[in-house]
């Protein structure tokens, strides 16, 4: 059954929502403010948010950044206003859709649908911590937003994932390279294929979670 986290302070409009997505075969999570729901996304799974953008401890727009710090989790924002410039601000902080208040309730139930069917994970895509590797459209992502990588850049990832929580050693990476690009690859540019991969998938690079260093022995990619 989908576990959804609705976070809205309008206790009436929570209950009736409550009463007709559980009719739909949802199970819901409620919490009245920011601090609340961020708790509960924090300790609980949760297929879909939807969020109220007005909330008496905060708002919308930060339940949002908060969630894409450390999950892709599908994030729906219910709000009263109509305003362009809103809605414009709702996608910039990762938001997946947006329905005005009031909804006709189908329409959300099919909105939730749609979220999380856009954010499920194939059977052949590679995850690690929060960034994915889709083999089959050749597209990585990290928290659901897709990262530009190199050819190159690419083809390491692909080694580190698929060969997840295995030493990978300094050798054998260079050898990968070298049957991708066809030319000499020196140590010193696996140094610099390391240094800028970790710079697009680490949340900081300088103290990677992801592909972490095995001093004098390699790299291993981990679950971070």
């Amino acid at each position: 059954m989908p576990r959804i986290l609705l976070i809205e302070d309008d206790q009436q409009l929570a209950r009736n929502l409550i009463r007709f997505l559980q009719t739909e075969s949802f199970e819901i999570v409620h919490a009245a403010g920011q601090t609340d729901g961020l708790y509960a996304f924090e300790t609980q799974h949760f297929d879909c948010a939807l969020v109220d953008l007005s909330l008496q401890d905060g708002n919308g727009f930060s339940v949002c950044s908060e969630i894409r710090k450390n999950s892709d989790l599908p994030v729906i924002f219910l709000t009263a206003s109509a305003d362009e410039a809103c809605t414009v601000a709702g996608f910039e902080v990762g938001a997946d859709d947006y329905i005005g208040k009031p909804f006709r309730p189908r329409e959300l139930v099919a909105r939730i649908k749609n979220a999380m069917r856009k954010k499920q994970v194939s059977p052949q895509q590679l995850r690690c911590g929060n960034v994915a590797i889709d083999p089959v459209r050749g597209v990585v992502t990290k928290n659901g937003s897709e990262l530009f990588l190199s050819a190159l850049e690419y083809r390491l990832l692909l080694v580190f994932f698929t060969n997840k929580e295995q030493l990978l050693s300094r050798d054998r990476l260079i050898d990968e390279l070298w049957s991708v690009s066809s030319e000499f690859v020196s140590d010193n540019t696996l140094n610099v294929y390391m240094k800028r991969l970790r710079e697009k998938i680490e949340d900081d690079p300088q103290n990677p979670k992801i592909i972490r260093t095995v001093r004098g022995l390699g790299y291993k990619a981990v679950d971070a």
